[in-house]
């Protein structure tokens, strides 16, 4: 609350004509939280309100509920449909009878009203495909998710008119609302919901529509989600380009119910029949219906060209990822792997070769005085020196095999299920290539020669147990090489580096 706009919460908790809770919803609301419900007081209590009781009673018998018996009584209803559903008629029709009467200066109310009873549906309708005990809960909560847009304005009035007329769609207003106020509407119904001492059933879904990451709790994030995904079904049949809202709906569907696109678009049809029969229950226009059917067909092109850029998109996504994984992975002056990749490579290849007890052989090279190639002819003619170097190195490894850059100008080979005696003559052809190979930089042509290590993890009896032990041996196999006059390859055993 406290990185929320302090002055924008005082107005709406100080604002004289801020929507309240009915005094029968509040009544049935008290009294279904208590322990020992009496569902007789509660049917007494609902009956009191003629309309109310008439209306609970249409929508009991309606197909929305489906039910084969008749109900004519609340006390019936009671006892058929459980205290939860009627709860949820009675807080839906009383809120959205009082709600409905506010008329300020600023947004489109039809509209408003067109997408919470779009939204409502598909809650439900989701709710009870994908089983989902808090049906009624999801009906509710997503009839009221956008209360906080009435709250703005009532107390904004023309401002936040104008502020919804910018508004691209539903997402871009929440972000316009952030960007200009400091909060959106989820943030102003959740204040709302909470001076109403709704559950948090209804509570969190509110607050957090758009941002389900802040429902914390399994279970209600779970209700989030599906109050996220009403709102983008609503999107679908009241924006002027749904073919966005379309796709987003279909891959939330696959995301989060694993559910193929043509049960996605079954429901998104079933949806736009159940919504017309759910509108006239709450009396709320809905205007001119369009099936699900014909805003497909409408939508069409649209949607083939966002598939399109969709996935062109993701081919791009996945080749920037190859690429910075390439980047993380490789040393910038020679292209050979880095220290990092040659470290997780070798331990990798360190555990598999004892699973499978099979020998792993590490190649440590030295540059031979290469210090004295930077003094006499500077870093430029060293990094040649590196590049011409590590491409012979690379040009020798298999592809199971990792070259690399461990440090300066030492440089690695690493080759799984190799004996030391095969890998000892892979190293001699290594430094005698090298030897042999002129390097020319700029008007300097040089011959460098490098040192090279031998150490071999031999199962089933080798001394070196980690990969360090055989990294150690390697570099006491290269210092025996430096010793020894350089330009040569030593094997490590273990009493000495022979």
């Amino acid at each position: 609350m406290a990185e929320m706009n302090p002055e924008l919460i005082e107005k709406i908790r100080t604002c004289p004509n801020l929507p309240t809770l009915p005094a029968i919803a509040m009544q049935v609301l008290e009294l279904a939280q208590k322990e020992n419900v009496d569902i007789t007081e509660i049917a007494r209590i609902i009956s009191k309100d003629p309309a109310l009781s008439g209306k609970i009673l249409k929508t009991v018998n309606s197909s929305f509920y489906g039910r084969s018996q008749n109900v004519s009584t609340v006390s019936h209803a009671l006892v058929i449909l459980g205290l939860q559903s009627v709860k949820t008629l009675v807080l839906g029709f009383s809120l959205v009878s009082n709600l409905s009467k506010s008329k300020a200066s600023g947004f489109k109310h039809l509209v408003y009203w067109k997408r919470s009873i779009y939204a409502a549906t598909a809650a439900r309708t989701f709710a009870g495909k994908i089983k989902l005990l808090q049906q009624e809960e999801a009906f509710l909560a997503t009839l009221l998710m956008d209360i906080g847009m009435l709250v703005l304005d009532l107390v904004l009035g023309a401002e936040y008119g104008e502020l919804c007329e910018k508004a691209t769609d539903h997402e871009h207003l929440a972000r316009l609302e952030m960007e200009a106020l400091g909060m959106t509407h989820a943030d102003v119904g959740g204040i709302l919901a909470e001076q109403w001492k709704l559950p948090p059933l209804l509570c969190t879904p509110i607050t957090f529509h758009h941002n389900a990451e802040g429902a914390t709790d399994p279970a209600l994030r779970t209700l989030t989600d599906l109050v996220w995904t009403a709102g983008r079904v609503a999107d679908v049949f009241v924006n002027q380009e749904p073919a966005a809202a379309i796709l987003v709906v279909r891959e939330a569907c696959q995301r989060n119910w694993k559910m193929p696109e043509a049960d996605a678009d079954a429901i998104l049809a079933e949806i736009g029949l159940r919504t017309k029969e759910v509108a006239s229950l709450f009396e709320i226009n809905i205007g001119k219906q369009i099936s699900y059917d014909q805003i497909l067909k409408q939508a069409n092109e649209a949607l083939v060209n966002l598939t399109l850029q969709s996935q062109m998109q993701t081919t791009q996504l996945m080749e920037q990822n190859q690429q910075l994984k390439h980047a993380a992975s490789t040393d910038g002056l020679t292209g050979m792997a880095n220290r990092a990749a040659f470290d997780a490579f070798l331990a990798e290849q360190f555990a598999l070769a004892v699973k499978d007890q099979k020998p792993l052989t590490l190649l440590m090279m030295d540059v031979d005085k290469f210090k004295s190639v930077n003094d006499k002819y500077g870093h430029p003619t060293g990094d040649v020196v590196l590049r011409t170097v590590s491409a012979i190195v690379k040009s020798a490894a298999r592809k199971q095999d990792l070259a690399a850059r461990y440090g300066g100008e030492e440089m690695a080979l690493v080759l799984p299920d190799t004996p030391r005696l095969v890998a000892a003559s892979v190293a001699e052809t290594l430094r005698r290539a090298i030897m042999s190979r002129p390097i020319v930089a700029g008007a300097h042509q040089l011959t460098v020669t490098i040192s090279i290590g031998v150490a071999c993890y031999e199962p089933p009896a080798s001394p070196l147990k980690a990969p360090a032990h055989l990294v150690k041996a390697a570099d006491l196999a290269v210092y025996a090489a430096k010793h020894g006059g350089r330009n040569c390859v030593k094997i490590f055993a273990l009493k000495a580096a022979a």
